[in-house]
């Protein structure tokens, strides 16, 4: 008798949002980089002057090469089927603007190699990982994957552009570019591998199994293996009382409720669970134009000393 009546309650709940590729954001450029990292001048507490929580992002630079490889190879695949070409042209965008972030962390890399940090040891870790897992999935699948890999960027761009003092707590300036530079390309390609899968699939179950390996990967996985990193550079911290008594405050830095990277994002982390969630409803016109300037300005934007081209990709119909 209620049975009926219960399916299409469910069936509604569940039910894919509209979708329409007509509110796009336009065509976002491709910039070319040049850092030339200098292994003897990396700042091992480049994070708010934190040992663990600057090994968190060291670590997530090591292993998110292969995370944006990975949706680089799932974006050249699926923009074959797309017939808009305003999308497929921001999805080539976002390939371009993703095989530079992992040409320039692997730079970044091989500079913390130098500086002894388990660069080896995570790029093992990070092989098995996609080898064996993410890599063999179907292709519906690394889409859902893609997304929401996009979206957990998306939220630490947004974290990180509202938390500018972050960027300078450090004498760092190469460190410092390379995850402004970062921020700003995520947060202005955001909104792609979502409109991608909303295009392709617009399947909310699908959507979410993809969000829950994304989930695992950056807030669990490369969080554990960032505890190697300070012992493995200096061992003497096992024995240190000052880096033990800073373990709470890197922890908070990272995870605290209040001020933390993804504590306090938590509400924009899990929205993406929502039915009708589109990136774009977390609005950062406003940081995206103010870093720009502050970012690009010719004359004395922190980035124009390492910006060596801007393109945009031809639209075609």
């Amino acid at each position: 008798m209620f049975v009926k009546p219960l399916k299409k309650a469910v069936a509604k709940m569940f039910a894919a949002a509209p979708f329409s590729l007509a509110n796009q954001t336009p065509i976002i450029p491709i910039r070319h980089m040049k850092f030339d990292f200098d292994p003897a001048k990396l700042d091992h507490r480049f994070y708010m002057d934190a040992e663990l929580a600057s090994a968190y992002f060291a670590s997530l630079s090591i292993f998110l090469t292969r995370g944006e490889d990975l949706v680089i190879d799932t974006a050249r695949y699926h923009r074959d089927f797309i017939t808009d070409p305003l999308l497929k042209q921001r999805v080539t965008s976002l390939i371009g603007q993703e095989a530079i972030h992992s040409k320039m962390h692997e730079e970044l890399n091989e500079a913390y190699l130098i500086r002894d940090l388990p660069v080896k040891l995570f790029r093992t870790w990070a092989g098995w990982a996609f080898e064996y897992g993410f890599e063999r999935l179907p292709q519906p699948m690394k889409l859902s994957l893609m997304a929401g890999i996009e979206h957990f960027t998306a939220v630490l761009a947004e974290y990180m552009m509202n938390h500018e003092e972050i960027f300078f707590r450090s004498q760092d300036e190469k460190q410092r570019a390379i995850w402004m530079w970062h921020m700003l390309e995520e947060s202005e390609h955001k909104d792609i591998a979502f409109d991608v899968f909303q295009e392709l699939s617009n399947n909310y179950l699908l959507r979410i199994a993809g969000f829950f390996p994304a989930l695992i990967t950056i807030l669990v996985l490369i969080s554990a293996a960032s505890f190697l990193v300070p012992f493995y550079r200096n061992p003497k911290n096992l024995i240190s009382l000052r880096y033990w008594r800073e373990i709470p405050y890197n922890f908070r830095l990272i995870f605290g409720l209040k001020d933390g990277v993804y504590g306090s994002s938590f509400k924009h982390i899990f929205d993406y669970l929502r039915p009708n969630f589109h990136p774009n409803d977390h609005d950062t016109s406003e940081f995206l134009e103010y870093y720009k300037e502050k970012l690009l300005n010719p004359e004395n934007g922190i980035l124009t000393p390492y910006l060596t081209k801007e393109f945009y990709p031809t639209l075609r119909s």
